[in-house]
């Protein structure tokens, strides 16, 4: 016990003294007083007296010293400045164009606004009315129609539709749809949606409901002369679904997609419309939710159709409780619910009993086998079993199940030894053997996938194959055995890993049918379930595992881990088989493991954060937020809901009452988790739009990287190249981007050759710029920036300061930290990584940080940490005591023993004079009053004012944050206090 103490107390020591040290060089102190001192003056005036009442944030920055330095964000001018400004405006209108006239008089409107954000809306819908031209948003185009029935346009369709008939390519398509189940069903599904609110439609796969249910609707509308009345808005979960059922509905209707045809799609930064009336459109469900804050009623639709409910994403299960409240406003709403076949019942209950119909899949027989049938007739036998028990393995592999997948587990274990006696007399002892190692080990048995497939190569007929598994390193392993044979590495098979992580043009190899004699072995997750469907597929081997997400509320953290299928995953897998013949479905688990699977996944809002849904329910104006998550299909627990309203409050986007602020008002606006939307706000605050723009892009879609199968080492190395010893993987992002644009500037070769050398998806990086012009535009609108440009240069005078986009990750990310500490292993050199909340983590294998050794700072900023086979953070970066002290929590000053020390949120400490330590403070102070009055009252700051106070304010942090780096890195030795870390924790 001496020992231990006297350990704990000299390691506490060595972290006291390792601590970093906060501190300015004597100029740069004499400036910051001044500045300060000048600010308290202005402060005590009258002018200045209600700028800390900012609870309600509607305040306005004056600068009462010196009129002549008014800065943009200022509000209103005095009298005789605005004259002289008036006089000058005259003189430089001739310059700009009424485009830039129109930017520039929004951007003003919104500086001087100064009622609470949830008025805003109301003004905004008045002036959006008087800029229709320059503002709407292209999202919003179709939701804003005028439906008046037409009855010239009725007339038109109805000849439109009957000249098609006598159209070859109409014809050789309705032959087709007539053979589909659907179509045998078109009377009585037209009869039951036209006689009632709700229907639900529950159809196997291959029925044809997608594409079908909304022509029936349409055409019934238009043979009966009311065309001009019928708008059919179809939801799909994904955006290659909307474009490609669209385009499909469009072939078969003999037109082309969109161009004012009868049928078009939208999804996110890309469209393609149909006609105004007498229209179906495809598009995902996160439009719809875009849709309602415009028009709560969606007065301009007649037919909502949501498909693929039963996949229960968490956007399409909010859409029900809208759509559900919506009915009892609008009576003449039609809602079409469509679903696989488990769970139709649990929609109908859910809308009051309403009636459901059943349509039979288009699917040739399936011949089912289990893990069982497959051990026997491959005599396969397994190596190297982790042989120690099952309880022992899951503690050490860090596995963290639900209680009720424990449960299941313990049942499972209980009735092993009786369905194991089951099979005797039916199996070989030796097959019950192999079954019994195999059911000790929870990772999918590879070799027993490799067996199966050269099994069905040797005795089985033509057909392509498909592989179900979880991830990517399973996935890559089965390639790599695969390609170690020489049997496959023959021209008489073509091997395809379908993954997001490869190269997109690899996979469009996915469609096409081999020539004959030709095998194609498709191994993919279970994007290939739903949202692809290859034609060709005669056998389906279903490795049994799926890789789900699990938000753990009581250590707040997401979980990663490969579980079970469900009986709704397994019945689409084995749906895949029989698409153009009769085929077989191996499925890799046991007949005990198959009686005991869910009937269908968990909810999505059952199982991950709900931050980002929480401002989406306060942005739409539904109400309390629990309350209104109540009434969900099946609602999150209690706790989680309010975890995520505690996570708002703190962020600031929620205030006490949980109402939203003037951030959470912007927040809410931008299509992105909360998080990510203070990165960007940030950003065009502080002048550095372009590159945090393309970390938000990334963080919100995915990173370009791809990974070739046998290029892992190479794609590692060139990505440690790119973050140019950045020790980031956020500013990474940002240089392969730039090098992209660089190269796509000198031509289509160079483009192609970066994206190869440095294993980049061109697809991934064009819809980063996409998705960057579309934050740019929010950004515009909401009167923070001037242009709609990410480059303008107005918005990026910051840009190239590495530093300070540093700072602007902290602003979003915090309180997202980890520590650092010198690992002084010599089997394992390098160092070791802390949470507040966890402990010890691991940076995740794909970050450039994963390998460093010497770092600048002891502080990391993260955005994803995950619980896998252990706790790792996927994407971080270094930061600096300056950036977490002016850009993190709370900052708190104190003594520890003889040391001087700033610390921030109690826990990130660092020495500092107590004079240094209160500049800090109050300057921090300020910049925190500031950023609150420029969320408020939006509009871009003039850099080149530099009398101006807040924009000395912020330059003089700006120079703190760049300038003491340099400075820092002359301090041998920064560490971090452990010793806080084990009081958190316990």
């Amino acid at each position: 016990m001496w020992y231990a103490r006297h350990g704990a107390v000299r390691r506490k020591q060595a972290d006291r003294r390792s601590r970093a040290v906060v501190h300015m060089d004597e100029a740069r102190e004499e400036h910051i007083t001044k500045l300060l001192n000048s600010v308290k003056t202005e402060q005590s005036g009258p002018r200045r007296d209600a700028t800390y009442a900012s609870a309600s944030m509607s305040g306005t920055r004056r600068t009462a010293a010196d009129q002549s330095s008014h800065c943009f964000f200022d509000g209103d001018l005095p009298e005789e400045e605005k004259h002289k400004t008036e006089v000058k405006s005259e003189e430089e209108e001739e310059d700009i164009s009424p485009g830039q006239k129109n930017i520039h008089s929004d951007s003003s409107k919104k500086a001087v606004k100064d009622e609470p954000p949830e008025n805003w809306d109301e003004e905004d819908q008045e002036e959006d009315k008087k800029e229709e031209p320059l503002r709407k948003d292209k999202d919003l185009e179709f939701l804003f129609q005028e439906v008046v029935r037409d009855t010239l346009k009725d007339d038109h369709f109805k000849m439109d539709l009957q000249s098609k008939k006598s159209d070859w390519k109409y014809k050789e398509m309705l032959k087709f749809r007539e053979k589909l189940p659907s179509f045998g069903k078109k009377e009585e599904l037209v009869e039951l949606i036209n006689s009632n609110s709700v229907l639900v439609v529950s159809g196997e796969t291959g029925c044809g409901k997608t594409t079908q249910v909304t022509q029936f609707i349409l055409d019934d509308h238009i043979n009966r002369g009311m065309g001009s009345t019928c708008r059919v808005v179809c939801t799909q979960p994904r955006r290659i679904s909307a474009i490609s059922v669209a385009e499909r509905v469009a072939a078969e209707r003999a037109e082309s997609v969109g161009n004012g045809n009868s049928c078009g799609y939208q999804i996110r930064l890309q469209s393609r419309l149909p006609r105004r009336q007498g229209s179906i459109l495809y598009c995902t469900t996160g439009i719809i939710l875009q849709w309602l804050r415009s028009d709560p009623l969606l007065s301009s639709i007649s037919h909502l159709v949501l498909d693929e409910i039963h996949e229960r994403n968490l956007q399409s299960d909010v859409l029900l409780v809208i759509v559900k409240d919506l009915l009892r406003l609008r009576s003449d709403l039609k809602v079409v619910l469509m679903s696989a076949t488990l769970n139709a019942e649990k929609f109908s209950k859910y809308f009051d009993n309403c009636p459901m119909i059943h349509i039979p899949g288009l699917t040739f027989p399936v011949e089912e086998f289990l893990l069982e049938d497959v051990v026997e007739m491959t005599k396969y036998r397994p190596k190297n079993q982790d042989r120690r028990p099952t309880w022992k393995r899951g503690f050490w592999q860090g596995r963290n199940s639900r209680p009720e997948k424990e449960e299941k587990e313990q049942e499972y274990r209980e009735s092993w030894p009786c369905y194991a006696r089951t099979l005797q007399g039916r199996y070989s002892d030796s097959t019950i053997e192999a079954l019994e190692m195999l059911d000790g080990d929870e990772k999918i048995d590879l070799e027993l996938i490799l067996t199966l497939i050269r099994h069905i190569v040797l005795n089985e007929g033509e057909g392509a194959i498909l592989v179900f598994l979880p991830g990517w390193d399973n996935i890559s392993g089965l390639n790599d055995l695969l390609m170690a044979q020489q049997m496959f590495r023959s021209d008489r098979f073509v091997i395809i890993p379908l993954h997001s992580l490869m190269p997109t043009v690899n996979q469009t190899q996915v469609f096409k049918r081999p020539p004959a004699g030709v095998r194609k072995i498709v191994i993919a997750t279970n994007i290939a379930e739903t949202s692809i469907t290859i034609d060709d597929v005669v056998f389906v081997i279903d490795g049994g595992k799926i890789k789900e997400t699990n938000f753990d509320t009581n250590n707040n953290i997401s979980t990663m881990t490969a579980e079970w299928v469900s009986l709704a995953n397994a019945k689409q897998r084995k749906g895949r088989a029989g698409r153009v013949q009769p085929g077989k479905c191996y499925h890799l688990y046991n007949g005990l493991r198959a009686s005991l699977l869910d009937a269908y996944q968990l909810p999505e809002i059952m199982r991950t954060p709900l931050e980002e849904l929480c401002l989406q329910i306060k942005i739409l104006k539904l109400g309390f937020i629990s309350q209104f998550l109540e009434k969900a299909l099946d609602p999150p627990t209690e706790k989680a809901v309010n975890l995520a309203i505690k996570s708002l409050t703190d962020l600031n986007a929620l205030d006490h009452t949980e109402g939203l602020t003037a951030l959470g008002f912007h927040l809410a606006r931008l299509p992105v988790e909360p998080h990510i939307g203070k990165l960007i706000l940030f950003g065009a605050l502080l002048g550095c739009l372009d590159p945090v723009l393309t970390i938000a892009a990334s963080l919100s879609f995915k990173d370009p990287f791809f990974i070739p199968l046998g290029k892992e080492k190479m794609a590692d190395m060139r990505r440690r190249v790119l973050s140019r010893n950045s020790k980031s993987d956020h500013l990474t992002i940002v240089n392969a981007v730039q090098g992209w644009e660089e190269a796509k500037q000198r031509g289509v070769r160079y483009e192609r050759d970066f994206c190869w050398d440095n294993f980049l998806s061109a697809n991934t990086l064009q819809m980063l710029h996409n998705m960057k012009g579309q934050f740019a535009e929010h950004l515009m609108h909401a009167g923070f920036v001037s242009s709609g440009d990410p480059k303008d240069p107005a918005s990026n005078i910051n840009s190239d300061n590495e530093k300070l986009i540093k700072a602007v990750i902290v602003a979003g990310l915090y309180p997202k930290v980890a520590m650092i500490k010198p690992s002084h292993s010599k089997k394992r050199p390098g160092v070791k990584v802390y949470t507040q909340a966890d402990g010890k983590v691991c940076i995740h294998p794909k970050s450039v940080n994963a390998e460093e050794k010497e770092f600048n700072y002891a502080w990391l900023i993260y955005h994803l940490k995950m619980r896998t086979s252990s706790i790792f953070l996927y994407d971080c970066t270094e930061v600096s005591p300056f950036s977490l002290l002016f850009f993190g929590g709370d900052i708190s000053i104190q003594k520890d023993e003889d040391q001087e020390t700033i610390a921030v949120d109690q826990w990130i400490v660092f020495r500092s004079p107590a004079r240094i330590a209160h500049l800090v403070k109050s300057l921090k102070k300020e910049l925190d009053s500031l950023l609150e009055e420029k969320i408020s009252n939006p509009a871009p700051l003039d850099w080149n004012n530099r009398q101006s106070k807040d924009c000395a304010v912020i330059t003089a942090i700006i120079d703190l944050i760049t300038t003491q780096e340099q400075q820092q890195r002359l301090q041998p030795d920064v560490g971090i206090d452990l010793q806080r870390i084990v009081y958190a924790r316990q």
